[in-house]
């Protein structure tokens, strides 16, 4: 197959693009060039698509013998995840820029035009693994290293994408085997750091870059009795669920923390509770994309789901509803409830490591304790 790989700069697209190699494709590298003012280099493990991501690329290609291009994509990601980053925090939701990215960039941008190009499937170095049935049909799974699993963010690519993709990495045992790979191929990105937080946001500082982008919003931080304790200025520098950097001057009656309960931005208003206000009975979201097919009756089916790309998937009950989304029912069954669910958020279905769908957070129901 004519397979073109995906090259961030990293041991993973590294590695992944070589077993690629190895199978017998025919490959061909890219490096997505995504930002539109790129650093010369990138701070330690901080941000991505720099100067020094592009030439570590290349390098790799040149070692792997398989031909090396850039495309610039950065028009594209600003308008796409950097514009939908904005929007959703200014709209008091919490979106996950990488399940974006990924919906938009690398399967859709990059995947598209590789099709147009006359490739057969894109190679990532994501960390899941592609099942394929009897019938032709493929699955996606959970990766072998439960700690790198990538599924999650994975999920809104949606089967017919799944389709033209290649994880090679899905069978790694864990992170330590592929970067001895990377090196035993003479890859020197084998000891290069691992990139996390936005990939845009490259000093970690996203409240800060709200502020910029959004301007300055001040409001009242304020408990469920309505009484201000605090001001802050922005309700898009808070999540659901966040109990850190509140700064609230006086203690909760009780003593104990408070957590982010409600964002309203109509009002600029920031809401903070106890930690047992945070407990989710249902979850409602919204444009679902399903792997599995869905019950048209919107019967109750059993299943896991998982509301963060690091966090634990919990026993749930879950059904279609008319309107294209999914609605959870938390309670039903589940050892323990779910907490602090944003709007925004994506929520992915699972039935052991297969994923079942994914959709957008829309709305949760408190749960009522007894």
């Amino acid at each position: 197959m004519r397979v073109l790989a995906a090259m961030s700069g990293g041991v993973d697209s590294a590695v992944a693009a070589a077993r690629a190699v190895d199978a017998g494709h025919d490959v061909v590298g890219v490096h997505m060039a995504l930002s539109r003012n790129r650093d010369q280099f990138r701070t330690g493990s901080r941000g991505c698509c720099s100067i020094e991501d592009a030439g570590d690329a290349r390098r790799a290609c040149d070692v792997l013998g398989i031909p090396y291009y850039v495309w610039d994509l950065s028009e594209r990601f600003e308008e796409t995840v950097v514009a939908d980053f904005l929007a959703e925090y200014a709209a008091g939701r919490t979106p996950n820029p990488c399940v974006r990215c990924n919906e938009h960039i690398k399967f859709e941008a990059l995947a598209d035009k590789a099709l147009a190009l006359g490739f057969d499937a894109v190679c990532t170095g994501h960390y899941a693994r592609i099942v394929a049935r009897d019938d032709g049909q493929r699955e996606l799974h959970r990766a072998r290293d439960a700690a790198k699993d990538q599924s999650y963010v994975l999920a809104v690519m949606g089967p017919e994408r799944l389709a033209r993709a290649m994880f090679p990495l899905g069978d790694a045992a864990t992170k330590d085997e592929v970067r001895a790979e990377a090196a035993a191929r003479g890859l020197s990105v084998s000891v290069k750091p691992d990139s996390y937080d936005i990939c845009f946001v490259a000093d970690g500082d996203t409240r800060g870059f709200l502020r910029d982008r959004l301007g300055s919003r001040p409001g009242p931080i304020v408990d469920t009795a309505g009484d201000v304790l605090g001001a802050h200025d922005g309700t898009y520098g808070y999540t659901i669920g966040q109990r850190k950097g509140l700064a609230i001057g006086r203690p909760a009656p009780d003593g104990k923390p408070r957590y982010v309960l409600s964002i309203m931005p109509v009002t600029s208003t920031v809401v903070v509770g106890s930690i047992d206000e945070l407990d989710v009975a249902t979850v409602r979201a919204g444009s679902a994309v399903w792997f599995a097919d869905a019950d048209a009756d919107g019967d109750w089916f059993a299943c896991e789901a998982q509301v963060r790309a690091h966090g634990e998937a919990i026993g749930v009950c879950a059904r279609t509803v008319p309107d294209g989304g999914v609605e959870v029912d938390v309670t039903a069954g589940a050892a323990h409830r779910l907490k602090g669910v944003a709007a925004g958020q994506s929520l992915v279905l699972y039935d052991g490591s297969r994923v079942l769908a994914q959709a957008t957070v829309d709305a949760t129901t408190p749960a009522v304790r007894a």
